[in-house]
Order: C-alpha cells, then sequence, then structure tokens
C-alpha cells in the first residue's frame, strides 16, 4: 500500500480525491432502493461501453487498455449518477453540500487523503530521490 501511494502520480491523487467526496456524499445521503442503483448500473455499462469503444478504437488499430482505465470508465459513469440521483432534492449547488460544515468535512477527507500521500513520498525520498521511471516523485510534472 506504501509502495502504490509513493508512486501516485497527481492525477491519480485527483481521481481519488472524487472518490472520497463521493463516498462521503453516499454516507450521508444513501438511499437504498434498488431503481436508483440498477439506473446506475445501468447507465454505466452503457456509457462505460461506449468509453471503451471510442478509447480503444479510436485509430485504425485497437489500442490495448489496462484493467484500471477500463475499470475507470465504468466506474466514473456509475458514480455521476448515483451521485446526482443521492443529492436530488438536498439543496446542492453542483457537487457542493448545502451546508459549510459538510464541505469543509469532505474537503478535509481529500486534503488527508493528499497529505497521506505527501507524506509517503517524502518518507521514500530519504532512501531514494529518483523513481524507477528516473523522476523525482515530488518533482512531476502535472
Amino acid at each position: 500500500m506504501l509502495g502504490y501511494l509513493r508512486g501516485l502520480p497527481g492525477p491519480r491523487v485527483l481521481l481519488w480525491c472524487y472518490l472520497v467526496w463521493y463516498a462521503f456524499a453516499v454516507a450521508h445521503y444513501f438511499d437504498p432502493a434498488p431503481a436508483l442503483w440498477a439506473s446506475s448500473v445501468g447507465l454505466s455499462v452503457i456509457i462505460g461501453t461506449g468509453l471503451y469503444v471510442s478509447t480503444a478504437y479510436a485509430g485504425k488499430a485497437r489500442t490495448q487498455l489496462g484493467f484500471w482505465p477500463v475499470f475507470r470508465f465504468y466506474l466514473m459513469p456509475f458514480c455521476v449518477s448515483s451521485f446526482a440521483a443521492l443529492i436530488k432534492g438536498h439543496g446542492f449547488v453542483l457537487i457542493f453540500h448545502p451546508n459549510l460544515a459538510d464541505n469543509l468535512t469532505a474537503l478535509g477527507a481529500c486534503a488527508a487523503f493528499v497529505l497521506v500521500v505527501v507524506v509517503c513520498k517524502r518518507a521514500s525520498s530519504g532512501s531514494s530521490s529518483v523513481s524507477s521511471d528516473g523522476l523525482d516523485p515530488l518533482k512531476r510534472p502535472s
């Protein structure tokens, strides 16, 4: 786990923060209605497949994609559709909670995750300042 966090590039840290924000909203506004979750799965399959096809077959030759990028093609539409259904009628503005305390708590959870990643990267830089790709893990381009 520490090795994963040490090697986590900035864009993936951002994706994890999206997931933290989503999880916070789900925990606070969870609705067990099967129709909500079934719709989210259905949209995920339709949109995820479209994303996969548009990416893997974008050129003349098929592009081989790894498991995790394809997984994200399906996870993101699921999260977006279920998030939208869960927050409907709760006073959200875009993705922001209706009260400051919840926004600060969710933001704090994201900041805590980023802090853990930064601490892991700094701890590893003491033993080796260069990662396997030859770049300083603290100075990766974003």
